[in-house]
C-alpha cells in the first residue's frame, strides 16, 4: 500500500512538472487543459487525507468549455459564416440532438462504431447525432420537402479518439449548407464550392486548396483496377486515409487487412497519385479502360468538365484541384465529393506547400433521402460541412500568437460617478442609455472611486465614460471622456444619447 501511495506521488510530481513546463512554454490550451485533466486524476487517486475519493472537477473526454474570449473568437468566426450562408439565400432549421437509432444505422459505412447509443428511455432506442446530414435527410422525407436550400449550425457526437490539440473532439459543432432538389448538373455543386472559398477566403486563416473528385470516377477506377464490387466501399475509406498516412500503410491496409489483390493496389497506387485541372479530365477522358468501358466514370468525367467551367466563371479554379485520391469515407456520397485543406507556406525543401488538415468537406448525396421516403422517392442534395472546431483552432493560435486583445463585451460606454452619493443619478442615466438601446454598464457600489471606473474601462476595452458630476447636474451636462485619448468634452444631456450613438457606431 505504501509503494503504491509512493508511485502514485511520483506520478503526480512528474505531471504537475509537464503542466509547468507546458505553461511556462506557452503551449496551446487545449494540450495544457489535456494535461491538467491528468494531474486532476492522479489527485483524485490519491484521494484526501482521511482516505476518501475525491471528486475531480473535469469536463469529460474530448469536450471542453469555452471562455469568454474564446466565446468571442468563435462568435466573429460564426458570424461570417452565417453572413455568407445567408448571402446565398438559405433558411435556417435545426433537428433534435438524438434520433431514433435506426435513422442513424447503416449511413456512415465503418464510422458507425463512432456512433453514441444511449440507454432504453421508455422503449425508444435512441443514438446521439453523428452528422447534421443524415437529420437532413430524415426532415426531407417526413415532411415530403423536395426543394430546400438550407443551413444548420449544431452540435454533433461521435465516440472518437480526440486529439484535442488538433481541433478533433467528441462534441463539436458542424455548419452545414445543402441544396436539395432537381436541378440542373453542376450548378449547385459549384455554388456550394463558391461558398467554401467566400468563408476561407473570409476568415484570413492561410492559404488553402479545395481538392474535388466524383464517387463515379473512383467507382470506375476501382473497377478497372480489378477490385470486386464488394469491396468498393471498404477500399473507399482505405484510400480516404491518404490525406493522412503514406501509400505503402494504405496498400498495407487494403492487401494486409481488407484482402485486395497486390497488383489491383498497385494499379490504384498509379491513378491516386494524379491532381490537376481540365487538362487531367481530358486526360482521363481519353483513358480507353476507364472512360471507354465504364458508363458511370464517363458521366462523372463529363459533369467534372462542367464544374470546372463554372468554377472558372466564378473566378475560383485556381484553388480547386481535382485530385483521384479524394475519397471521403461516408457511405451517401453519390456523385462529386470535396475536401479543402489549409496549406502550409512554401518552404526552401518542399516543391509544393503541404496540407495542414481538412476545413470544410462534403458532396452530392442523391440517395439519401430515398432511404427514409416510404415510396424510395428520391431528392438529390448537395451540400458542404465547415469544420469550425480545427478552424477555431486557428483562430485561438493565431490570436495567442499576435497577443491581440480580444473583446467579450460590447459595453459602448460606463456610467461613472465623480463624486460620492450619486448612485441615483447614475441609476437614472444607465436606466435611459439602456432604454435607448445604448449598450451600458455601471459598477455595482454606492459610493465608486473615479480611479477604478476608468481603470475598469481600460481593463475592458470600453471606449467611452459617461461621467456624472455635482457641476454637470447644475449645468443640465454629462461629461463624456473618451477613454484611448483622455479627452473629455461636455455634452448636453438631452444630446448624449446621439453623440455616444455617433462615437461609437462603426461606419
Amino acid at each position: 500500500m505504501a509503494d503504491d501511495i509512493a508511485e502514485l506521488d511520483e506520478a503526480l510530481r512528474r505531471q504537475a512538472d509537464t503542466v509547468r513546463r507546458l505553461k511556462q512554454e506557452k503551449a496551446s490550451p487545449e494540450e495544457v487543459a489535456e494535461q491538467v485533466a491528468k494531474l486532476l486524476e492522479l489527485k483524485a487517486q490519491l484521494g484526501t487525507d482521511e482516505g476518501k475519493h475525491k471528486f475531480v472537477l473535469k469536463t469529460p473526454k474530448g469536450t471542453r468549455d469555452y471562455s469568454p474570449k474564446q466565446m468571442a473568437i468563435r462568435e466573429k468566426v460564426f458570424n461570417i459564416i452565417i453572413g455568407t450562408f445567408k448571402r446565398h439565400g438559405a433558411e435556417v432549421i435545426d433537428t433534435p440532438v438524438f434520433e431514433l437509432k435506426e435513422t442513424l444505422t447503416g449511413k456512415y459505412g465503418e464510422d458507425s462504431k463512432l456512433i453514441y447509443d444511449l440507454k432504453d428511455q421508455g422503449g425508444e432506442l435512441l443514438s446521439l447525432r453523428y452528422d447534421l446530414t443524415v437529420p437532413f435527410a430524415r426532415y426531407l422525407a417526413m415532411n415530403k420537402i423536395t426543394n430546400i436550400k438550407r443551413y444548420h449550425i449544431a452540435k454533433v457526437y461521435r465516440r472518437d479518439n480526440p486529439a484535442m490539440t488538433r481541433g478533433r473532439y467528441r462534441e463539436f459543432y458542424q455548419c452545414d449548407f445543402d441544396i436539395a432538389g432537381q436541378f440542373d448538373p453542376m450548378i449547385p455543386d459549384a455554388e456550394c464550392l463558391k461558398i467554401v472559398h467566400e468563408i476561407l477566403s473570409g476568415l484570413q486563416i492561410g492559404d488553402f486548396l479545395i481538392k474535388v473528385n466524383d464517387r463515379r470516377i473512383l467507382d470506375g477506377m476501382f473497377a478497372v483496377c480489378g477490385v470486386p464490387d464488394s469491396k468498393f466501399r471498404t477500399i473507399c475509406s482505405t484510400v480516404d486515409k491518404l490525406d493522412k498516412a503514406t501509400w505503402e500503410d494504405v496498400k498495407n491496409e487494403m492487401v494486409g487487412e481488407k484482402g485486395l489483390l497486390p497488383e489491383a493496389a498497385d494499379r490504384i497506387g498509379e491513378y491516386v497519385q494524379l491532381h490537376g485541372g481540365l487538362g487531367l479530365i481530358e486526360q482521363l477522358l481519353q483513358d480507353p479502360k476507364l472512360s471507354q468501358n465504364k458508363l458511370l466514370a464517363r458521366e462523372g468525367l463529363g459533369d467534372m468538365k462542367l464544374l470546372f467551367e463554372y468554377l472558372t466563371l466564378f473566378g475560383i479554379a485556381d484553388k480547386i484541384s481535382f485530385d483521384l485520391s479524394l475519397a471521403r469515407g461516408l457511405d451517401y456520397y453519390t456523385g462529386v465529393i470535396y475536401e479543402a485543406i489549409l496549406l502550409q507556406p512554401q518552404n526552401a525543401h518542399k516543391e509544393e506547400p503541404v496540407g495542414v488538415g481538412s476545413v470544410a468537406g462534403g458532396g452530392r448525396y442523391d440517395g439519401l433521402v430515398g432511404m427514409f421516403d416510404p415510396k424510395g422517392r428520391k431528392v438529390p442534395c448537395v451540400g458542404v460541412s465547415i469544420g469550425i472546431e480545427r478552424i477555431f483552432s486557428i483562430m485561438e493560435q493565431k490570436v495567442e500568437a499576435s497577443e491581440e486583445k480580444i473583446r467579450t463585451t460590447e459595453t459602448q460606454v460606463l456610467v461613472a460617478a465623480a463624486q460620492k452619493k450619486l448612485l441615483e443619478e447614475r441609476l437614472k442615466l444607465i436606466s435611459e442609455l439602456w432604454d435607448s438601446g445604448i449598450k451600458a454598464e455601471m459598477l455595482y457600489k454606492k459610493n465608486p472611486k473615479l480611479l477604478n471606473q476608468l481603470q475598469y474601462c481600460e481593463d475592458n476595452g470600453i471606449p467611452l465614460v459617461a461621467i456624472v458630476g455635482e457641476q454637470e447636474l447644475k449645468d443640465g451636462v454629462v461629461k463624456l471622456r473618451v477613454v484611448a485619448t483622455r479627452e473629455e468634452v461636455d455634452v448636453r444631456r438631452e444630446n448624449l444619447i446621439e453623440e455616444i450613438k455617433r462615437r461609437t457606431c462603426h461606419p
